[in-house]
């Protein structure tokens, strides 16, 4: 979308043209779902989450200033809930809510997480390949929760550094060398995962 008609866009979601806020939903729920899921871990949590997410943005929307693209501020909304959130359920000391839900579907209603990697041909390699996916979302749970959010932001959803930093209001140097320190405590947990002995097997 060109400046000038986000520009419109922007001033018509402030006037809280219905219209507007829906077109909004279609083209950043999916993604916001993705980061809301995979901070969260639970699929039913995170579309909870998300209809909330769009709530704050369809109130706060008159205090967007233009300071970052709209959807870097709707992504450090989303974020923000994210952290709210998980300490309400820490404070539940909820079972299983720290564990990646593995029978959620993904945001395109497939049955499936947004892939890690190209989906394989062969059923043994796509087993394989599942496998992966699902030892990667448990790694992440086990990751501190700064340090989980880099990892989904950098490397899941490609977020550039300023986004990041815009996001987590850390700096890029920052960002950097704070998401070294997740990919290398995420490799850890990984290998960890993979050397545990396999249940019924």
């Amino acid at each position: 979308m060109q400046d000038a008609d986000e520009k419109k866009w922007i001033e018509r979601l402030r006037r809280h043209d219905e219209a507007a806020f829906d077109e909004l939903v279609r083209q950043q729920g999916p993604r916001v779902l993705a980061i809301v899921e995979r901070l969260i871990g639970n699929r039913a949590e995170a579309e909870d989450l998300t209809q909330e997410v769009f709530v704050s943005v369809f109130k706060a929307i008159g205090d967007f200033r233009g300071d970052s693209k709209l959807s870097t501020w709707i992504h450090r909304i989303a974020v923000n809930h994210c952290h709210n959130r998980r300490k309400y359920l820490g404070r539940r000391a909820r079972p299983g809510k720290e564990a990646w839900d593995d029978t959620t579907q993904g945001a395109d209603g497939t049955g499936a997480h947004a892939p890690l990697s190209e989906p394989l041909a062969r059923p043994d390699e796509i087993a394989e390949g599942n496998e992966t996916e699902r030892l990667v979302r448990e790694a992440l749970s086990a990751l501190p929760e700064d340090q989980r959010e880099l990892v989904v932001l950098r490397d899941l959803e490609g977020l550039t550094y300023d986004e990041i930093g815009q996001i987590t209001g850390l700096a890029e140097g920052t960002v950097k060398s704070k998401l070294h320190r997740a990919r290398g405590e995420l490799v850890r947990e990984l290998a960890r995962l993979r050397a545990r002995p396999k249940e019924g097997r």
